[in-house]
């Protein structure tokens, strides 16, 4: 059971007053410590109704001892750690991570829609001082925790959560200078009922994208489920989950692009309908208010909101949501595929464990950056899945 230091009193995780205790702690802008080690590790308060939760500051998880529920493995383990200290910088003082982007948030001229060229992927940059807009979805997904998955949560993840989690994420972000809460639009659950107030409420996050009347327009970032892509009488029709009557219009030659950048995250959405398919796109209104996407990247996840990014990697995937053992989802970010990554880790044991998966077509660039990655952290152990050479092993469990 954790605990936490707030004030000069001492909370374990179950204790019946920690709730007051979080709400007088959010009200006044004080930040709990975890005891997971001393002296405490910072962390922040969140509220999701009338419900406190104690969530981990942003880059802080190795700071907590690996038994802890907010530990997470080393960021060189995964893509995040070509963008530490470049793409991504922390302020010690506030716990505020500024996130460098490759991307435009505002617009001069008529200047066409892009999906930025990439070798194998869209939207992503060789720089790594800089975060491409797929990389943003990966961050967001982190901080947001919604890469950690045990089977005792099967059934209890639904789109409200995952929403909560990214705008409570997104609050620990600035970019440009201003919180990236300002202007990222991920749509609220959309309720026949309450139809009206809910398009009131949009109306007023979207009114920040509507054209100035002189100098560049500004630019909104969507992260929605897509629904469907479907022709309109000009270009494509982006159909988002919870937007009835409210597309996002994609031009031809960006829909071309997409389709071409994304072929396999499009096509592993297709195989499986229990997956979800995620965008996040920028976009401003055009005078007659219809969205008009300017950037966009996908991203598949699973039926539990778990990204993958290939049929082998689903397989770990699926069998990872069938153990109640905590795991954690590495996530590639701007890193290339020929590059490996901990596709998975189970951090809550004595040794941690990550885990890899080799693609068929590895090559020896591939094995020798691998077994690099595993020998520079001894204290984790590793399952190595090669793809090639036959069907998934057991799970270290």
């Amino acid at each position: 059971m954790r605990r936490f230091r707030i004030g000069s009193e001492v909370y374990e995780e179950g204790a019946p007053d920690l709730q007051a205790a979080l709400a007088n702690a959010y009200a006044n802008r004080e930040r709990p410590l975890c005891l997971c080690r001393e002296p405490g590790c910072p962390m922040y308060v969140a509220r999701i109704g009338d419900l406190h939760l104690i969530k981990r500051m942003p880059l802080s998880g190795g700071e907590h001892d690996s038994s802890c529920d907010s530990h997470e493995s080393p960021y060189e383990l995964s893509g995040l750690g070509a963008l530490m200290g470049s793409a991504i910088q922390l302020d010690p003082q506030n716990g505020m991570a500024a996130l460098k982007l490759d991307f435009s948030l505002s617009k001069t001229g008529n200047r066409a829609a892009s999906v930025p060229a990439g070798k194998n992927f869209a939207s992503v940059t060789a720089d790594p001082r800089r975060m491409s807009l797929r990389g943003l979805l990966h961050y967001l997904w982190h901080e947001a925790e919604l890469t950690v998955w045990t089977s005792r949560w099967i059934g209890k993840r639904h789109w409200w959560n995952v929403r909560w989690h990214l705008l409570e994420a997104a609050g620990q972000m600035t970019v440009r200078g201003g919180p990236l809460a300002d202007i990222l639009f991920v749509p609220e659950p959309f309720r026949v009922g309450d139809k009206e107030a809910i398009e009131q409420r949009r109306n007023a996050v979207l009114a920040a994208a509507l054209p100035p009347k002189s100098g560049p327009r500004k630019l909104l970032v969507l992260a929605g489920e897509v629904k469907e892509i479907v022709p309109a009488r000009s270009g494509q029709k982006l159909v988002i989950r919870h937007l009835p009557g409210f597309p996002f219009i994609i031009d031809d030659a960006l829909h071309r692009r997409l389709q071409a950048r994304f072929e396999k995250e499009l096509s592993l959405w297709g195989a499986d309908s229990n997956s979800h398919l995620m965008a996040i796109a920028t976009f401003g209104l055009n005078p007659a208010g219809l969205a008009i996407v300017e950037e966009i990247a996908l991203m598949v996840v699973s039926e539990n909101w778990i990204p993958y990014e290939t049929v082998p990697e689903k397989k770990l995937v699926d069998a990872l949501a069938r153990v109640r053992e905590k795991s954690v989802k590495g996530l590639r970010y701007d890193l290339q595929s020929d590059q490996p990554i901990a596709n998975a880790l189970l951090p809550n044991r004595d040794e941690p464990v990550a885990l890899f998966v080799v693609p068929a077509e590895a090559d020896d660039t591939f094995e020798t950056s691998l077994h690099e990655m595993i020998a520079a952290r001894p204290e984790i152990g590793s399952w190595v899945w090669r793809v090639g050479e036959g069907d998934m092993p057991p799970l270290p469990l």
